[in-house]
């Protein structure tokens, strides 16, 4: 009898695992698209998505004023989103990409860490984008290895050759789409990144104009054709995947031919997702391109170590979170702490480290300074013994964590 009960309940225990969906997640980042022209123009696919899911404004650009703020450039942007931090430890100032700081893991190496056997792919215009950002084959990234790639088309001036209105570039982005379109109809891999040019292009060219908002339709009829892979996959195998579309920036607001700066519309970018269980700081909260990162790593059950969650500053777009919005502030040698509790139960932990090893690849030791109950939303905590020019703190909440950095200036 015994011997019978455990065999029904491998059998019980082996459906189930059959039964639940493999879950795959999908990002494309659009060039240059402030929020204001998205919502204008014509985009019948970003609106069918958002119809699963959702639609949200959202930022670029870090803390304007302080110490995270983020240059409004393209390869920061992404770099933003692949790591889920700000320029102040991914070090990506601009396009160049002279110097990334690998010890901040993008998502890319989060998901290969522990699940090496399942595969990533990169479909993309700009060849940097998987050879420096992500940091294909290079000792400092522990030698990461994508699955697949599709990208480098913009050194082929052969097949693509470059004319000045750039219309090789969306013929680009077609031929990214489509090997995107067909390697996920075909292959489905667990996590792709699809980037898209053309639109920064007519940007950059033609400002805010009939060509800019073409070139935004057309993008629209791209995330379509992606978007219809991913229902193939979910109609014809047991996938559960998600999608999020994003911008890396806004545009000046004089002619939107330019960004860069920290000005609103530069600042102001996007979301479409068909995620489910989108909550109240997706649809309230304005978030940022950082939260990406770890709402990809969440749909995916990809575990972020301890040690690089306390670094990482974007927080789920998805789920239970607790707290939202940390702020320090130094006076009288204490730290005041503040955040927006979400969540009313529970405590809240902070943390105090005055160093910031983890930069160079080591160790910071943080010490519990307070636990107050997370409904308090602030906190006062005495440094006079921890004296130091930088402080790291951390705010451990049930549901989520937030960092914030105090930087004396010399």
């Amino acid at each position: 009898m015994k011997h019978f009960i455990i065999c029904l309940a491998v059998i019980f225990l082996s459906q189930i695992s059959i039964a639940q969906p493999n879950k795959k997640a999908l990002f494309v980042i659009v060039d240059g698209i402030p929020a204001d022209v998205v919502e204008k123009v014509n985009t019948p696919n970003l609106d069918a998505i958002a119809k699963v899911g959702g639609y949200t404004r959202a930022h670029v650009g870090g803390e304007k004023g302080g110490y995270s703020e983020t240059p409004t450039i393209s390869a920061v942007g992404y770099n933003s989103l692949l790591t889920g931090t700000w320029v102040n430890k991914h070090n990506v100032w601009d396009n160049d990409i002279a110097a990334p700081n690998y010890n901040y893991w993008t998502i890319f190496r989060l998901f290969k860490e522990q699940y090496p056997g399942r595969k990533a792919a990169v479909f993309s215009s700009w060849e940097d984008n998987r050879t420096k950002l992500v940091g294909e084959h290079l000792a400092a990234t522990g030698n990461l290895k994508l699955d697949y790639h599709f990208d480098g088309l913009e050194l082929d001036t052969v097949n693509y050759p470059h004319d000045k209105k750039r219309d090789f570039m969306h013929r680009i982005d077609e031929a990214v789409v489509s090997n995107a379109e067909n390697y996920i109809k075909k292959e489905a891999p667990d996590l792709s990144w699809v980037y898209l040019e053309y639109t920064d292009d007519m940007g950059h060219a033609h400002g805010d104009s009939p060509e800019f908002y073409k070139a935004v339709e057309m993008m629209d009829n791209q995330v379509g054709r992606l978007w219809s892979a991913i229902q193939y996959r979910e109609k014809k195998f047991n996938e559960d995947w998600v999608i999020y579309i994003t911008t890396d920036h806004g545009r000046t607001a004089s002619n939107g031919k330019g960004h860069g700066g920290q000005s609103d519309r530069e600042r102001n970018t996007w979301i479409v997702s068909n995620a489910k269980g989108l909550n109240e700081y997706f649809k309230t909260g304005n978030p940022g391109i950082v939260d990406i990162m770890p709402s990809i790593a969440k749909h995916l059950n990809i575990t972020i170590p301890r040690e690089r969650l306390m670094e990482v500053d974007g927080i789920p777009l998805t789920g239970n979170i607790s707290a939202t919005s940390a702020n320090a502030a130094l006076y009288d040698g204490k730290i005041h702490v503040s955040w927006i509790a979400i969540a009313k139960k529970g405590n809240a932990k902070i943390w105090l480290a005055t160093t910031n090893h983890f930069k160079e690849g080591g160790t910071d030791e943080y010490k519990l300074m307070a636990t107050v109950p997370l409904a308090k939303q602030e906190a006062d905590i005495d440094i006079m013994k921890n004296p130091s020019s930088f402080y790291k703190i951390v705010i451990e909440a049930p549901g989520n964590m937030l960092n914030r950095w105090i930087v004396e200036k010399k």
